[in-house]
């Protein structure tokens, strides 16, 4: 399962470089789904359309007006872009929605406190929290040849007298961790902005090849592991429970994924639990 979000679909050369490793694995019989966000293009989208964009503690409040604009970009603009740039490099690649079949069956969250956004319950609107995945559908693309690329909405189990299944804006962590725990995947890799965990944010050279979580607790406790890593880290170690076996953090540079795929730790940080870890010593 990889994950990455908008800011790497915005860059042509980042997203080539990604795909063209996907299509390397995929040649050679991995099987691998592709779930993305769209955070810039949304908010670029919302600037042009003149509807403002509310976040709190850094999450997008998704109200009716941005849920249009949510589905306009997740499963128009991107995931097009997506497919368009997978095609490039000979990836068969089919463009999901989290509604298509009831792929991600969600509810909608309710109002709770959120660190960093005071003590009164925040509600975020038309944003879901998963219930289910349906991961066969995954499994028959795979069977037949194809890379899914998935995005991040999801809809409600059943639909009010009347009405249509409602549909919600969920965090792109939470669907593609979702989807590799309801597989249970071998890996997880989340391609970000920066290569892997770095005891020195300003040093790419101090990148940490590996943790078990007893390293990432002890890292997070001593100050090593600081800022918007923390809960990237910590939500690792919670989807290691889920049944992922591992889970990688890396960049979006050419070769990247290739490598942390075929050799754990070469490029990013892989995470694993500390059984795994021991039996890999």
């Amino acid at each position: 399962m990889v994950k990455f979000g908008g800011e790497v679909v915005a860059r042509t050369s980042d997203l080539l470089a990604v795909l063209e490793d996907i299509a390397h694995l995929s040649s050679a019989g991995w099987s691998i789904a592709i779930c993305h966000g769209g955070g810039p293009q949304a908010t670029a989208l919302q600037a042009r359309l003149g509807v403002a964009t509310h976040k709190i503690a850094g999450r997008r409040v998704t109200d009716a007006p941005t849920l249009q604009i949510m589905k306009c970009v997740l499963a128009g603009e991107v995931s097009i872009d997506v497919c368009a740039a997978a095609a490039a490099v000979g990836l068969r690649a089919v463009g999901l929605s989290g509604v298509s079949a009831h792929l991600v069956t969600a509810r909608r969250r309710g109002a709770k406190v959120v660190e960093g956004a005071g003590s009164e319950p925040v509600d975020f609107g038309l944003v879901g929290d998963v219930e289910s995945i349906r991961g066969e559908l995954l499994e028959h693309l795979w069977a037949g040849g194809y890379v899914p690329v998935v995005n991040t909405l999801g809809v409600a189990a059943q639909a009010r007298s009347g009405r249509a299944c409602e549909v919600y804006n969920i965090n792109a962590d939470t669907v593609a961790a979702a989807i590799a725990a309801s597989l249970e995947v071998d890996h997880l890799f989340l391609v970000t902005d920066v290569p892997g965990v770095l005891r020195d944010v300003a040093d790419p050279g101090s990148r940490i090849p590996r943790l078990s979580r007893t390293d990432a607790q002890r890292a997070i406790a001593d100050g090593t592991i600081r800022g918007g890593m923390i809960p990237k880290v910590a939500e690792a170690l919670d989807n290691l429970t889920k049944g992922i076996g591992a889970v990688h953090i890396l960049g979006a540079t050419r070769g990247a994924l290739g490598e942390a795929a075929l050799s754990p730790g070469s490029c990013g940080t892989v995470i694993v639990d500390d059984a795994t870890s021991s039996e890999a010593q």
